[in-house]
């Protein structure tokens, strides 16, 4: 069977644990096999497998891709054909970068990808350069600034703003290149990249943000990450302002190989490029001058995805997508959260702090956490709102849905790792949406029939619970003690009444 991309296919829907997708990237460094599911908008990596294979290793000094690299890629290949037949895979992409276009054996190595039932595309540095750019704006909605994108075989640079992007262009800087611009000292080699990037006449300063696309990128952010003490272990979205990137950049630059090699979270690979990648990212840094540089994983592959969607698809809240999906497929269908935001809304502190795009993953998060077992709830569904790669979230965003998980478990003395991220101010709003949250689904216990014959509002200095003289009952010692807890964090007085089914039908149709 012929592996191929349908378009027609593409527009489906990605549900949950089910892989429906899959991207072969032909590097020049690694060749890799990445397996998509969850939703079209915020799609979740299910498998994540490369081969190390360096096809690009000596083109500098041969023009051609070595023959024990083509080997060990052809072997992996091999293996993702099969992998991808067994699943059932149809819906693939296979990609090819710098070292496959410039190899003069490039077009050979390809006709053997072919006849294994794979179709790869050949893409030229520009639409390599544009397709890492849509990756960068699908993870970062409004992103504006220039993206860099640090391969094994070249550097790709595209300015973007508001949804749209330039032509970009592709240098021959990839970190398997880095080397041959390496001078006698640090400076003699920023001199020398400093001249290759004013050589190509399109790169200057730039009004905005420089985004950092690739593993090498990413693992100069493991480094900062890990030197300040981070909470967050994740590196998409870590953001650092020009003075301390360009202190980053210098500290890698300066840094030996075997000491990199150390943090357990560098390969091997990584560690023998950091330091020229370092001189790069210092000599971008001073040419650019951008307001602060922001590490992304979203690229190239997650770039084919987005580009795909329909405006409408694009269009979407990637938070909101992403939790969403998440929560499905662990017992909250949306509309309940939806319903239970909603209800909670009267009670909520006014949003100074959160905003309700926030409020309703943090509602998603919290009910979703009601599926796990109770000794391990509150741990797992933190580390959900802290660690997990939710996109369009800032850091501070992420500890308040944690503080809001952890008031639905009436967990209120929070951990301190959160005041790292969020003011307290931020946090107290949070807590409050989980102790709202809380009441909610315990009153109802799930049930539909609770959003017609109840409402929670604040009136002059209480918190009144009213309910529908039908349902008066549901008011029992749980809902009571919960109305407390909440009450005390909001400073008011609760208060439970008793309404008629007229009075509760204006209230709920208004």
């Amino acid at each position: 069977m012929t592996i191929r991309a349908r378009k027609a296919d593409r527009q489906g829907i990605f549900a949950g644990n089910r892989v429906e997708r899959a991207i072969i990237d032909i590097g020049s460094n690694t060749v890799r096999l990445v397996l998509y599911g969850g939703a079209p908008r915020a799609p979740v990596t299910l498998f994540n497998e490369k081969v190390a294979a360096r096809l690009g290793r000596e083109i500098a000094e041969t023009g051609r891709l070595a023959d024990d690299a083509i080997d060990l890629a052809m072997r992996g290949l091999r293996r993702y054909a099969l992998l991808l037949r067994d699943l059932e895979i149809d819906i693939v992409d296979v990609v090819a970068t710098a070292a496959s276009r410039e190899a003069s054996n490039g077009p050979e190595f390809l006709d053997a990808v072919r006849a294994l039932g794979l179709e790869p595309r050949l893409l030229p540095g520009e639409e390599e350069a544009r397709i890492s750019a849509m990756g960068v704006m699908g993870a970062f909605p409004g992103a504006r600034g220039i993206v860099a994108d640090l391969g094994g075989g070249s550097l790709e640079l595209v300015h973007i703003a508001e949804g749209e992007c330039d032509p970009g262009i592709s240098l021959p800087l990839g970190t398997l290149r880095l080397p041959d611009h390496i001078g006698s000292d640090r400076a003699e080699t920023h001199s020398n990249l400093n001249a290759m990037l004013e050589a190509s006449g399109k790169i200057g300063p730039v009004d905005g943000t420089l985004y950092l696309v690739g593993g090498t990128w990413r693992s100069m952010a493991v480094l900062a990450m890990e030197d300040r003490d981070y909470p967050l272990t994740d590196p998409h979205a870590f953001t650092l302002p020009l003075a301390e990137a360009k202190a980053l950049a210098t500290r890698v630059a300066e840094a030996e190989p075997d000491e990199l090699r150390l943090h357990p979270r560098i390969s091997s690979m990584r560690a023998d490029n950091l330091p020229h990648a370092g001189v790069l990212l210092d000599a971008l840094l001073d040419r650019l001058m951008p307001d602060r540089i922001v590490f992304s994983s979203w690229g190239l592959r997650e770039g084919i995805l987005y580009d795909e969607l329909p405006a409408i698809a694009r269009s979407q809240d990637p938070l909101l997508a992403g939790v969403g999906e998440f929560a499905a497929s662990r017992g909250t269908p949306p509309i309940l959260a939806t319903r239970i935001a909603a209800w909670t809304v009267g009670a909520a502190p006014p949003s100074l702090h959160g905003s309700e795009r926030v409020r309703l993953a943090a509602t998603m998060l919290s009910l979703a956490s009601m599926q796990i077992e109770p000794n391990l709830r509150m741990d797992v569904a933190t580390d959900w709102a802290l660690q997990k790669r939710w996109l369009g979230l800032a850091p501070d965003e992420r500890a308040m849905m944690a503080a809001a998980v952890c008031g639905n478990g009436n967990r209120c003395d929070l951990n301190r790792e959160l005041y790292r991220l969020a003011s307290e101010e931020q946090l107290e709003e949070a807590v409050c949406w989980g102790l709202a949250i809380r009441l909610c689904r315990r009153l109802g216990g799930r049930s539909r029939r609770l959003f017609h014959v109840s409402t929670l509002e604040v009136e002059a200095g209480k918190l009144v619970l009213s309910l529908e003289e039908s349902h008066a009952d549901l008011f029992g010692l749980p809902s009571e003690k919960d109305m407390a807890l909440l009450g005390e964090r909001l400073n008011l007085k609760p208060e439970m009444r008793v309404i008629s089914e007229s009075e509760m039908l204006a209230r709920t149709s208004a």
